[in-house]
């Protein structure tokens, strides 16, 4: 073997006769090379972008959250409740109701959602640590309620943080019955603005929230919520939990951890993944095209080679092997050159972000990266895996009219 790799490493960086092989194979280089390079690049983008994602979404969605399985609301049982307490792993939960409503600023209306929340709410989810304006308090020392909304309804609305004119809230009546009259058919109150988070676009111009006592008397459910959003502990074990959960409330109600909150999102984020990943493999079997074409030059131009070869004991095996091993050499050379300079590209993007986002968001302005290893792995066994392919097919068929004579 270590004469077959010394005779194909002569002979890839030898000086051809003809020098359009020379050129054929640095093109074979170089193809490999782009496509491994574009493959890393690609790949450590959507970790950026996937990252970027659950940090956003793990501001706003708990650990694990429970649903009626039919309804939008349910009653919370207090014996179950103080089981679910006692979970180990568990570190509070937060009770939760939501509601479609119409906001009213001065003379600007708006569609949203009012979320009412307990005192942990804070404490489950990552919210506090969001503010864009104010505070998030809900509460003021004297009992008055405060609201705490997104950033887009702030801006639809012309809100302002001045405790001078307040927010109205309208919510359809359930014990208005039909009437005619518009001022019945809607419970409305107002309440004064403490603050405006501001985590995403679309969540932004979603929500308001509120204190759950405030909105149950809003929407007339003075029991009801709509989910227990639970916060796990630092030591808790994820599945354990869930599981532990699972069991304690039964089939009637559905416990969803943080992937599964969105996983139709997590669904599409892999699905476009591996997509990219095979039209940018199909762009390397391509390129891949150029190896075939330089080892076939190379075989007929070392006919002559062979013969020598063969006079001087070589077996068909090891004329094989160099053959082989200069393609592997070519996918080799090229898939450690496009890993470095993948690395290189995303380096420089995450220190400099030299790449901006199109658009103004006040979240990143330029593109995230993110380099795992084991893409690095998968980048390097594909491309070698290719190159193997590439190489060992022309040298099985072409040497077959020079071996067996």
């Amino acid at each position: 073997m270590k004469l077959s790799l010394y005779i194909a490493r002569r002979y890839l960086f030898a000086k051809k006769s003809r020098n359009a092989i020379n050129v054929i194979s640095a093109v074979s280089v170089a193809g490999v090379a782009v496509g491994t390079m574009a493959l890393i690049i690609i790949l450590s983008v959507f970790n950026g972008l996937e990252t970027l994602v659950t940090s956003i979404f793990n501001t706003v969605d708990p650990d694990l959250r429970i649903t009626a399985v039919e309804g939008k609301t349910f009653i919370p049982d207090a014996s179950k409740l103080k089981m679910l307490s006692e979970v180990k792993g568990v570190a509070c939960y937060s009770l939760t109701l939501e509601e479609n409503a119409l906001l009213k600023f001065e003379e600007r209306q708006y569609i949203a959602t009012i979320k009412g929340v307990d005192d942990n709410y804070a404490k489950v989810t990552g919210i506090d640590s969001s503010m864009w304006d104010g505070e998030f308090i809900l509460k003021a020392s004297d009992g008055r309620p405060h609201a705490v909304t997104g950033a887009g309804i702030m801006q639809s609305l012309g809100l302002r943080i001045n405790f001078v004119q307040p927010l109205w809230i309208y919510v359809p009546s359930k014990t208005s019955g039909n009437t005619l009259i518009p001022e019945e058919a809607f419970n409305n109150e107002y309440i004064f603005a403490s603050g405006v988070f501001q985590v995403e676009q679309e969540y932004d111009s979603k929500y308001v929230y509120v204190p759950i006592d405030f909105a149950r008397r809003l929407i007339e459910n003075e029991d009801g919520v709509s989910a227990v959003e639970i916060k796990f502990s630092g030591t808790a074990n994820e599945k354990t939990v869930q599981k532990e959960v699972t069991k304690i409330y039964g089939a009637g109600y559905v416990v969803h951890n943080k992937y599964e909150q969105q996983e139709i999102f997590y669904k599409v984020m892999k699905s476009e993944r591996l997509a990219i990943f095979f039209i940018l493999t199909l762009i390397l079997i391509i390129a891949s095209f150029n190896i075939i074409g330089s080892l076939t030059m190379l075989i007929i131009e070392k006919e002559r080679d062979i013969e020598i070869l063969k006079s001087l004991g070589a077996d068909n095996s090891l004329i094989r092997k160099i053959f082989i091993f200069e393609g592997w050499l070519i996918s080799i050379i090229g898939a450690f050159t496009g890993l470095l300079l993948g690395f290189i590209v995303c380096w420089l993007q995450q220190t400099y972000g030299f790449v901006k986002l199109q658009g103004e968001t006040l979240i990143m302005d330029y593109y995230p990266v993110v380099m795992a290893v084991p893409d690095f792995l998968i980048v390097l066994g594909t491309v070698l895996l290719i190159g193997f392919w590439a190489a060992w097919y022309p040298v099985r068929y072409l040497t077959k009219k020079y071996l067996i004579k």
